[in-house]
């Protein structure tokens, strides 16, 4: 039994075609083929090894003699069957279309998420709460089980509350078509902020008068770079000549004011540059930062190199040399740094004005860092031409150097005072200066007084740097001014039939959410009106932060 098993159990289809593939006929492929199957069929009859071994070798029992003592079966009779009538055979569209009963038992036993089942039959989560529902495990890891519905159950379901599939389908394309115009109108706004945001990149980053004191700025400081360097050079040689304390203290002083201004006119054209996705608030504070370089460099340098040197010539004393020399550059040098002097002066008062400003005020909060740093060296420049003067005169005089050591020392404490005062300024100024008290509050009035601001909380003003300014608060607005105007807009009769033709709670979401939007939009609208008035009330005022409470 397990050999005739072993002969035909396997897959016999696949034998014919090797027999065929070689070089069988293929009538006999196909017999033997048909035998194996007639072996199996009575195998599973449980019919006697011999027979089976006959419809292997291709013998039917039904025409063969029975063997001997054994008598023939009689045939069994057929009833003849009646034809039925024809019928029309559907069509391949049919049957595409009308499922197959296993097809429906699938889909009867079919599990389907609530999430799937609120996107695919426009449920809501109240609609599948008398359902049916089951858990399966979570096809992510080390997730909870999911809940899930049958899907025959939630179909059921949306047919009870949309009245037919048909109805679905057509709510569905309705939203379809209602998400398409939305995100056709979100385009629409993408391209004018794309617009919006062109025509602000073309629009100058700064204000005319901006600019001017930009310019003025740029033309003080370079000025002065030449100037220091022309005088460094001459007071160097002047000292080689001779090798007067206050001399060598002097040259220290121009050199340290030539680099120290070159980096302020880095600071300057470096400050002038628009705002990018780095640096959204700009680079005016890079004026600062600079002129902080400056102060540290000149405290170094100069003022410690000068003391330094007042200190040797004290325990040293170099011998006596011609001082013609040294009187002629001073006096040059006078002249040069009364020059760049009176430019920073002229630079820092026009803009005090334009501020409100007085002199010393716009001296002290640092407003213009480069100009500052140019007028208090120059200052300190022109009282070092007369220390040095004095200096070499007593020294002349007494036929001691002790004067000109001191001489030394003394512009070095000059130098070390400036700088002090240029490091405190800028580095309140970095860390965040606040603008004028009377400037703070004109701005506050003005925002108060529109229609739709009810109060105003929490209010910052940060001066920025190169006259730019920072303004923050939080606004309380008006929810019925606001909706006041948005009804304004609107055709009031209309809105009154459309509300009276509501029908079932999707309806009114839908109304909801339409007018909540546009109401929202027109908010933005007015928080954008609000701001430009204040940019055209104020024009130092480069960003506005305004938050809604």
């Amino acid at each position: 039994m397990k050999l005739a098993k072993s002969l035909i159990w396997p897959n016999q289809e696949t034998k014919c075609l090797l027999d065929w593939k070689n070089k069988m006929p293929l009538a006999a492929a196909a017999g033997r083929l048909l035998c194996a199957r007639r072996c199996g069929s009575l195998l599973r009859r449980r019919a006697p090894l011999a027979v089976c071994l006959r419809a292997v070798s291709g013998g039917d029992d039904s025409r063969r003699p029975p063997p001997d003592g054994l008598p023939r079966e009689p045939p069994a009779l057929t009833v003849p069957l009646k034809k039925a009538a024809p019928t029309a055979e559907p069509t391949r569209s049919q049957l595409r279309s009308q499922p197959s009963s296993r097809d429906r038992a699938r889909r009867d036993r079919n599990l389907i998420t609530a999430v799937r089942a609120m996107e695919e039959y426009l449920m809501k989560s109240g609609d599948l709460e008398p359902l049916g529902s089951t858990q399966r495990r979570s096809p992510y890891e080390n997730e909870p089980p999911i809940r899930v519905y049958f899907r025959a159950e939630v179909e059921q379901q949306a047919i009870k509350k949309w009245g037919s599939l048909e109805r679905l389908e057509a709510e569905k394309r309705k939203r379809e078509h209602i998400q398409l115009a939305h995100q056709q109108a979100l385009f629409s706004v993408k391209k004018v902020l794309k617009d919006y945001r062109r025509g602000q990149r073309e629009k100058p980053y700064y204000t005319q008068v901006e600019e001017e004191s930009l310019r003025g700025s740029s033309h003080v400081v370079l000025t002065a770079v030449g100037i220091n360097a022309i005088n460094a050079l001459g007071k160097g040689v002047a000292f080689a000549v001779t090798g007067s304390s206050s001399l060598f203290a002097e040259t220290l002083h121009s050199l340290a004011d030539t680099a120290n201004q070159v980096i302020l006119a880095v600071g300057i054209h470096k400050s002038a540059q628009r705002a990018n996705l780095d640096h959204p608030y700009g680079y005016s504070n890079v004026r600062h930062v600079a002129s902080l370089i400056s102060g540290v460099g000149i405290f170094c340098l100069g003022s410690g190199v000068a003391f330094f040197h007042g200190f040797h010539a004290l325990y040293d004393p170099a011998p006596l040399g011609d001082f013609l020399v040294g009187y002629c550059v001073l006096a040059a040098a006078l002249v040069s740094e009364s020059v760049t002097l009176a430019l920073a002066a002229r630079n820092i008062r026009r803009n005090s004005r334009r501020q409100g400003f007085t002199f010393w005020q716009y001296v002290r909060q640092g407003r213009d860092p480069s100009v500052n740093v140019v007028l208090l060296e120059d200052m300190a420049a022109v009282l070092g031409v007369f220390v040095a003067g004095s200096s070499m005169a007593l020294s002349a005089a007494t036929g001691s150097m002790v004067y000109d050591a001191c001489g030394s020392m003394v512009i070095g404490g000059l130098l070390g005072t400036v700088a002090t005062f240029i490091i405190v300024t800028n580095a309140h100024a970095l860390v965040g200066q606040s603008i004028r008290q009377e400037e703070l509050e004109r701005i506050n009035l003005r925002l108060e007084e529109d229609i739709m601001i009810r109060g105003i909380h929490d209010v910052k003003g940060i001066d920025m740097g190169n006259g730019l300014v920072r303004y923050k608060a939080e606004v309380d607005f008006d929810g019925r001014e606001l909706t006041k105007k948005y009804l304004k807009s609107q055709n009031l009769e209309s809105l009154a039939a459309e509300a009276a033709r509501l029908d079932g709670s999707e309806a009114v979401e839908q109304y909801l959410l339409r007018h909540g939007e546009a109401i929202v939009d027109m908010m933005g609208a007015e928080i954008d009106r609000i701001e430009s008035d204040l940019r055209k009330a104020f024009p130092q005022i480069r960003h506005i932060d305004l938050e809604i409470l």
